[in-house]
């Protein structure tokens, strides 16, 4: 009876991490900063580098096509290798923490070097292309992996953890928006400030305007989309690190594992990382809804090739042509951004009440299906509008709703990391949180890489070459490509991401933390804690 009395006791007890409060409110909010900070930096690469190498660098499709996918077979290697490290070694800054202010200002450097193009030649463009684009990845390995496993050591109440996530995964998606917003301004704000400096009699500012801009021999319109991309990534790198690093010293690491030395017969990290079924079915999930990323990714692509908004071509000059042109692309693909951004927005702003009142499963597989229908009904439309039967403008509403998903997955997939690194350590006694996270991280970047690789692909399906529409003697409108051509393009950001999210709901149906069976493996994974005398600061 006394036995019976005190195990009822200590359960109560363990019940409180279900409810106790372990983050401090400037704690969070600085750790959400930096989320805002990292979504700056990654954005820029992961939104506009294919338009960059193939439309501004100009490298053979080919090359940018086998670049992202041998760079992804690299990071398959540096990723969980990243993770190891971190579960292996304690400093004394942390576990965590020191990686975020050591990498901050590599990753600002590499951010900008990826966007800067050097007067080499085709072979050396791709050289230093492949070497930069390869070592940011390294880099930024580094400090993502550590980052978003923080939140595993700031607090051991899964509530409260899947809570600070989906905030700072608002804020990150927050700051995923800014180089966007950045892109619409330039479009519009570069060509009276390039006439400026083109004026000027200041050395320095003559020498920018020559470096980042170059004039067409054939029609004399002005290109300065290098200059937009540098002016942007500076911005990003910059002040992205600065956000990022700042939370250094806010942030508080309280749920310290013991390291542990690897015994001989021992499960190897990387076995109970494979073994962990639940874990495994959220990385599937992840990869199999690598579609998702088209809606940012293929933006610009589909601005350029697919949709045009303006006057009539035909009756222009090539100095007003090469206007309109730009002007269109800068318009459609700040909406189709715009629209990206306030379905990812929308959907991260209310999810801290739709945790609490559904599990991560429900909501994957609902918003997921609404966002597949809506971009069956997108790609019905969207062949009126590239036959200018209808306006592009009808299709913004199903794009937003498209991009309810995307908000949601940045989200959850972190917090069902989460959960499932909860379930590891219940199991076994392990608790691999770099690795995990560095799985997370990988499928993140494998996502990003497919729905690159996936536009160069569409560019070679159909027989379009950006490098050689740009070597004309007139800009090339979207208008000026066949029906097949545009329409193909903008299945890009229509069926292709919805196929995608109907294969991540696959997965799903074998997951099941959730409900009583987390929170039973929550409360006894506390007393499990208790037993081995670990000590939560």
């Amino acid at each position: 009876m006394a036995s019976s009395s005190k195990k009822s006791a200590s359960k109560a007890d363990h019940s409180e991490v279900m409810q106790e409060k372990f983050v401090e409110t400037k704690e969070f909010r600085m750790f959400c900063l930096a989320g805002l900070g990292q979504g700056m930096i990654y954005s820029v690469m992961s939104s506009y580098i294919s338009d960059f190498y193939t439309n501004v660098m100009k490298l053979p499709l080919i090359f940018v096509l086998l670049l992202m996918l041998l760079a992804r077979v690299w990071d398959a290697i540096n990723d969980p290798l990243m993770g190891m490290i971190v579960d292996r070694h304690t400093t004394r800054w942390g576990k965590m923490k020191p990686y975020v202010v050591f990498m901050a200002v590599p990753i600002a450097l590499l951010t900008f070097l990826m966007f800067y193009c050097p007067d080499l030649d085709k072979t050396g463009l791709m050289v230093y292309a492949g070497f930069v684009y390869v070592l940011w990845g390294m880099i930024y390995t580094a400090a993502d992996v550590p980052f978003w496993s923080l939140p595993n050591v700031m607090t051991p109440n899964p509530n409260e953890r899947g809570n600070l996530i989906s905030v700072a995964r608002t804020f990150n998606g927050v700051g995923s928006a800014v180089p966007m917003a950045l892109y619409l301004v330039a479009g519009f704000a570069l060509p009276a400030l390039c006439g400026k400096m083109e004026a000027s009699n200041n050395d320095i500012v003559k020498t920018f305007f020559n470096k980042f801009t170059e004039v067409d021999a054939a029609t004399g319109a002005l290109n300065y989309d290098k200059m937009k991309y540098v002016m942007i990534a500076v911005f990003a790198a910059v002040i992205g690190a600065i956000l990022f690093v700042n939370s250094y010293p806010h942030v508080k690491e309280r749920v310290v594992i013991p390291d542990k030395k690897h015994v001989k017969g021992e499960p190897s990290q990387l076995s109970r990382i494979f073994k962990c079924k639940p874990l495994m079915l959220v990385i599937l999930m992840g990869v199999l809804s690598s579609g998702r990323y088209m809606l940012q990714a293929a933006s610009v692509h589909v601005a350029r090739y697919a949709v045009y908004i303006g006057g009539d071509l035909s009756v222009m000059n090539a100095a007003e042509r090469s206007k309109a042109i730009s002007g269109s692309v800068s318009t459609v693909s700040t909406i189709l951004s715009v629209c990206s951004a306030v379905g990812m927005f929308g959907a991260m702003l209310f999810m801290p009440a739709l945790i609490k009142k559904f599990n991560y499963k429900q909501i994957v597989v609902t918003t997921s299906l609404f966002g597949f229908g809506a971009s069956i009904l997108t790609s019905v439309i969207g062949y009126f509008v590239i036959a200018g039967k209808l306006s592009f403008f009808i299709c913004i509403p199903l794009l937003i709703i498209s991009a309810v998903p995307l908000g949601v997955l940045n989200v959850v997939s972190y917090a069902m990391v989460a959960d499932s690194l909860d379930y590891m350590e219940w199991e076994t006694g392990f608790r691999e949180t770099g690795l995990g996270s560095a799985c997370q991280g990988f499928v993140n970047k494998l996502g990003n890489a497919i729905a690159t690789a996936g536009i160069i692909v569409m560019y070679l399906a159909i027989g379009l070459d950006p490098a050689q529409m740009l070597e004309k003697t007139a800009v090339v409108a979207a208008t000026d490509l066949s029906m097949t051509m545009r329409y193909a393009m903008f299945s890009l950001i229509s069926i292709v991401p919805g196929i995608s999210l109907m294969l991540s709901i696959i997965p799903l149906k074998s997951y099941d933390l959730v409900g009583e069976k987390m929170e039973k493996i929550t409360l006894e994974l506390a007393e499990k804690r208790e037993e081995r005398g670990i000590h939560i600061g």
